[in-house]
């Protein structure tokens, strides 16, 4: 089940949507094994005891898969989400859990893998974040170096749109500033960069804007 499109922001896209690891399970494989052979040797007993062990038996392997259905509907509405906004999780049923972190907020990313877990693809991502949430560790991960790597490049996408934001944003200032001063579409480029000059003089654009502008209007020249 993919995560659901009523969660996602307008104009968002979603890069990863992962359930956790099938070694979610671990605890339930590493009893099932056991359990499966101990019906196997129950079988091969005869008389009153093989009835009752059965009996005991048979209680434990009912109980054990309504623990298993239970845990296999929490992996089901479990989602790990990347998207080009933010990193998403929620998990639970009746109580839901979720976090969420921003991508501009997230400072570092670190995973974890012991060598069984490197076998079979599994393991654990730790995202540092500035605010009050700190660190996040996620466990079950699937592949969480490629994870890893995802949410950098996610990161840098966030990182280039927010500065194509903040240039557009400067040009739009600077024109409105440049018209505020008597300039306009009439002025020469001489003329307009002496109007830039003035409102870098003025402090309503720094020295960089400055130069920036005044190569951009010399190279129209």
């Amino acid at each position: 089940m993919p995560y659901p499109k009523n969660l996602i922001n307008d104009g968002e896209n979603v890069a990863l949507d992962l359930r956790p690891h099938w070694w979610y399970f671990s605890k339930h494989i590493l009893t099932g094994i056991p359990l499966f052979i101990v019906i196997i040797l129950v079988t091969r007993l005869n008389g009153t005891p093989q009835k009752v062990t059965a009996a005991i038996v048979g209680a434990a392997a009912i109980v054990w898969a309504i623990w298993l259905l239970l845990k296999f509907v929490s992996w089901t509405r479990t989602y790990f989400v990347v998207t080009d906004q933010r990193v998403v999780y929620r998990t639970g049923v009746m109580s839901r859990h979720g976090v969420e972190v921003p991508l501009e907020r997230i400072t570092n990313l670190n995973f974890h893998q012991r060598m069984f877990e490197r076998m079979i693809g599994a393991g654990n991502l730790e995202i540092q974040s500035a605010g009050e949430q700190g660190t996040t560790l996620f466990e079950n991960v699937r592949h969480p170096d490629g994870v890893q790597q995802e949410i950098y490049r996610q990161m840098e996408g966030d990182a280039a749109r927010d500065a194509g934001r903040g240039a557009q944003e400067i040009g739009k200032a600077v024109a409105e500033a440049v018209r505020a001063q008597g300039g306009g579409a009439g002025q020469t480029i001489p003329e307009q960069i002496e109007a830039l000059a003035k409102l870098r003089d003025q402090g309503h654009i720094t020295a960089a804007e400055y130069e920036k502008k005044k190569v951009d209007l010399l190279e129209k020249m």
